[in-house]
């Protein structure tokens, strides 16, 4: 009863989870923070911190000018190193406390607390603010735009996806195809990189228009042969929406309004829940734009390498200018000459090599999530449930401390652990746990056939008969 009890905090929780993936998914998340949020709470949030990090920016920037003009004094030249380490500092501290702020091993920390300031803290402040100055108007005005965002399906983040991708494409062949064929590179990369960004559109498209597992009254009953109930995180019930038995792994989504086997998350960069059924395209989808991205930035360096071969800059720079042949002795002029002659290249290919971390890290969690047959869903709901036992477990040790004093037995209490030795303890522990009770987990080549084929697309689930009882 005490479990069911929470679920209206489970739902909060997948919420900012779904903000956070869509944060941290599969398309330049870096450069359109601001606008990636699906609901304006985050908006906001994005936007005071981004203000904060240009502030920083802009004292580093007239730091540097001041000291190219060789007038900056040893202190502030001092000052610079400290202002681009605090910088580093705030930037780290923003993206760890956005994305990994809700982990159990942060919880009672100040990572917990600024993740809460920025996926609701922040907002609350605004909303008052806005309600302030502009009355009741002003705050129905960014409710309703919060409701549209957050709360219904639309296509915004759909159509920044494709402006992203046709920009930053068109932005490569401007300034970077005059270069191929090059010294590294052939002429053939002209026209695989063209198929590379068609192939990422059609899956993004594929993924965005399929069908996740939709659960209606005609398939329901092979739906819940196919899951059995655990009575761990699934028990037996009836859809409160749709009227219908909610099988085990199906969530309704509140966006969406229906209900999804094998529900993962409501992705808002393809408007479209991930389920059942385009788990596998979804996983596809993140792998290919992972490699998109190794790949766009290997080619813009290989063209840049070509430059500098071309242009003879390590001769010219050893020669005319004596300059020391060595990695160090070279390195500050050639990113100097790089940065005045290409720096839209050399942007570029950073940027699509921060991007590639992500997407990497974004992939490799789903593949874990994929190989032990668990979702995204299940994850929240197995640390609800054991977030619940385990304060059963110290409600009855405290039971039974209590009446050991009571009786005049007590004993030798030890030395209390550390609160990190017990928080790393208790996640291990957790982690065992959720391996053991999960009776979904059939095995490492089970897991990948049941996403890559999944039930309903197999003939014989048409054929499949509920079990009796």
């Amino acid at each position: 009863l005490q479990f069911s009890k929470q679920k209206s905090r489970r739902t909060q929780r997948l919420k900012i989870d779904h903000c956070i993936k869509i944060l941290a998914g599969p398309t330049l998340p870096l450069l359109i923070l601001p606008l990636s949020s699906v609901s304006s709470r985050y908006l906001v949030d994005a936007l005071v911190q981004f203000s904060n990090l240009l502030i920083f920016g802009c004292r580093v920037t007239e730091l540097i000018r001041e000291s190219k003009s060789a007038s900056l004094s040893i202190s502030s030249a001092m000052a610079v190193q400290w202002l681009l380490l605090c910088h580093g500092f705030v930037t780290l501290l923003v993206v760890v406390s956005f994305l990994c702020g809700q982990w159990p091993i942060f919880e009672g920390t100040p990572i917990q607390r600024i993740h809460h300031f920025i996926t609701s803290g922040a907002y609350d402040y605004f909303l008052r603010f806005v309600g302030y100055v502009f009355g009741s108007k002003g705050t129905n005005a960014v409710l309703a735009v919060e409701s549209f965002c957050c709360d219904r399906p639309n296509p915004i983040l759909q159509v920044i996806y494709l402006a992203i991708i046709g920009v930053t494409y068109y932005i490569i062949t401007m300034s970077t195809f005059q270069y191929v064929p090059g010294y590294y590179l052939s002429g053939i990369h002209r026209y695989t990189s063209f198929l590379a960004v068609t192939v990422g559109v059609l899956l993004f498209l594929l993924t965005s228009f399929s069908d996740p597992g939709t659960v209606n009254a005609d398939n329901v009953t092979r739906y819940l042969s196919a899951y059995p109930y655990d009575n761990i995180i699934y028990s037996e019930k009836e859809c409160s929406t749709c009227k219908i038995p909610k099988p085990a792994r199906s969530k309704h989504c509140s966006i969406c309004d229906r209900c999804v086997a094998r529900f993962d998350h409501h992705c808002g960069w393809m408007n479209n829940c991930i389920g059942e059924r385009n788990t596998r395209y979804f996983m596809a989808f993140l792998l290919w734009h992972f490699l998109l991205c190794i790949y766009g930035t290997v080619a813009i360096g290989l063209v840049l390498a070509g430059q500098l071969k071309e242009l003879k800059v390590i001769y010219v720079l050893t020669v005319y200018y004596g300059i020391e042949n060595s990695f160090s002795s070279l390195a500050p002029y050639v990113v100097q000459w790089i940065l005045g002659s290409y720096n839209t290249q050399l942007l570029l290919m950073v940027f699509l090599a921060i991007v590639s971390l992500l997407l990497g890290g974004f992939f490799g969690y789903h593949a874990k999530l994929c190989l032990t047959n668990t979702t995204t869903n299940e994850t929240f709901k197995w640390q609800e449930y054991l977030s619940w036992q385990r304060k059963v477990n110290e409600a009855r040790a405290s039971a039974a401390a209590l009446k050991t004093s009571m009786d005049g037995l007590s004993s030798e209490r030890k030395p209390p652990e550390s609160k990190w030795r017990t928080i790393f303890r208790r996640s291990r522990l957790e982690q065992v746990q959720v391996v053991k009770n999960n009776t979904y987990d059939q095995g490492l080549l089970h897991n990948i056939h049941e996403v890559i084929f999944p039930f309903s697309s197999r003939p014989s689930f048409s054929r499949r008969k509920p079990k009796s009882g």
